[in-house]
């Protein structure tokens, strides 16, 4: 009988996601630029990441080529986004990756369309939109149609990380080597505008790098290498926009509004519904499977 492992990996995906949603809290706490952050961090948690996998090598192929240029892009793409539109037009347009993958996963793996997933991003979209009553600004059409590409790069990632292609080598080779993009394509402004970083910038820059990024990719690869799928992906990465306001609350003091916990409220009843009811569904497959053989 095949041993099944002891846990769904749909946690792997929540730890990353958790992780993630701390990076609004220690940008916002350093007085470096978006450059002098986008570099550091990325060239941090492309080391903490080859490090990590080290053993599994650094090959390439086509398709983890591919995802290395998208991770790059979604993340300039966002830090552009950001400068051009106002914070919450950004994340809010970059997570309508679960709409296009919702669209696209069927396509690419030939997977039935199930309603229920339609339901769960139908719901995670309507409170999202919560989050930024009063606060979208049509007039950033530049910023808000970044964000929208930096989406459908988010989107495009999640797919091809279950490529399997994209397992047969490193896991983490689109992470680490789109982390070496974001560096290269930084690394003269860097360098023009430094003027030195003090020790606590330098632990910020540290912690996004390492964990923040790093130890929250390998979490993600990892999951996504043990058969997530790219829209379960995207669905509980919903509690990244939802923590995010929590902890600069928690810790700066920034108020999010009423509506604002209303909808964070929805999404994380709709996210940790569908994770419920997909281990459910996973462990019923796997007792039935257990029973046959």
């Amino acid at each position: 009988m095949k041993k099944t492992a002891a846990y769904s990996p749909l946690w792997l995906v929540l730890g990353a996601a958790i992780l993630w949603s701390t990076g609004g809290l220690f940008i916002k706490a350093t007085s470096l630029s978006a450059i002098e952050l986008s570099f550091g961090r990325s060239l941090l948690a492309a080391i903490t990441i080859a490090i990590f996998t080290r053993r599994e090598g650094l090959g390439i192929n086509r398709i983890s080529a591919i995802t290395s240029i998208l991770y790059a892009a979604l993340l300039i793409l966002f830090v552009l986004a950001t400068k051009l539109t106002t914070a919450a037009n950004a994340i809010f347009l970059q997570y309508t990756a679960p709409v296009y993958v919702l669209i696209l996963e069927p396509i690419f793996y030939q997977e039935k369309f199930r309603s229920r997933d339609l339901i769960t991003v139908a719901a995670c979209v309507a409170g999202m939109s919560l989050f930024f009553v009063g606060k979208l600004r049509p007039q950033d059409v530049n910023g808000n149609l970044l964000a929208l590409a930096s989406g459908v790069c988010f989107a495009l990632f999640f797919l091809l990380l279950r490529h399997s292609k994209a397992r047969a080598v490193n896991r983490a080779s689109s992470a680490i080597y789109g982390n070496l993009l974001v560096v290269l394509i930084c690394a003269p402004a860097f360098f023009a505008w430094q003027r030195g970083i003090g020790a606590s910038d330098f632990a910020r820059i540290a912690y996004l790098g390492v964990v923040q990024i790093g130890f929250a990719y390998l979490l993600f690869t990892l999951a996504m290498a043990r058969g997530v799928r790219s829209l379960d992906a995207g669905i509980i990465g919903y509690i990244e926009p939802v923590l995010n306001p929590i902890w600069v609350f928690l810790f700066i003091g920034e108020r999010p509004s009423a509506w604002a916990i209303v909808g964070g409220g929805i999404i994380i009843v709709s996210v940790i519904c569908h994770m419920l009811l997909e281990t459910k569904r996973k462990g019923t497959r796997q007792i039935a499977l257990a029973k046959n053989n």
